[in-house]
């Protein structure tokens, strides 16, 4: 019994003689320090992930509500085609403002179509505004033969 009671006193002894940054590494609480690394690495990840979101393509009628005259004269495209687009020359919108019908000329290789026709696919989201077209000069008939 005695030998019992010396090691327990013995055991006390040596707790108390331990550094106190060593206990505190024995520490086994589950809340995380503010200043570990993993907290700061979550904070990072999630601050990376919000600018990392894809922006919402527009329609037709979302791109050109804000050029003038909702569009009319103005070349668009889908994001997809080379060397295609579309001169607006009639809209007809419904209530909502962010669907309906548009006419256009088809420009291919900037040689433009003899008439308007009607444009398919405008309420699709892939629509842009091309800013500067090149627009090339169909070859007069007179002029054709003379030369």
């Amino acid at each position: 019994m005695a030998l019992s009671i010396t090691s327990k006193a013995s055991s006390s002894l040596l707790w108390r003689k331990l550094p106190l940054n060593l206990l505190q590494t024995f520490n086994f609480s589950t809340t995380q320090n503010p200043n570990s690394s993993t907290s700061t690495t979550t904070a990072t990840s999630d601050s990376s992930t919000k600018t990392k979101l894809k922006k919402k393509k527009k329609n037709l009628f979302e791109v050109a509500q804000f050029l003038p005259n909702w569009g009319l004269g103005y070349h668009m495209a889908k994001s997809h085609w080379t060397n295609v687009s579309y001169e607006i020359t009639k809209i007809n919108l419904y209530k909502d403002g962010k669907h309906g019908k548009a006419w256009g000329l088809a420009y291919k290789d900037g040689l433009p179509a003899p008439a308007p026709k009607k444009i398919s696919g405008v309420n699709k989201r892939c629509w842009k505004y091309i800013p500067n077209p090149i627009k090339l000069e169909a070859p007069k008939p007179d002029e054709a033969q003379e030369a």
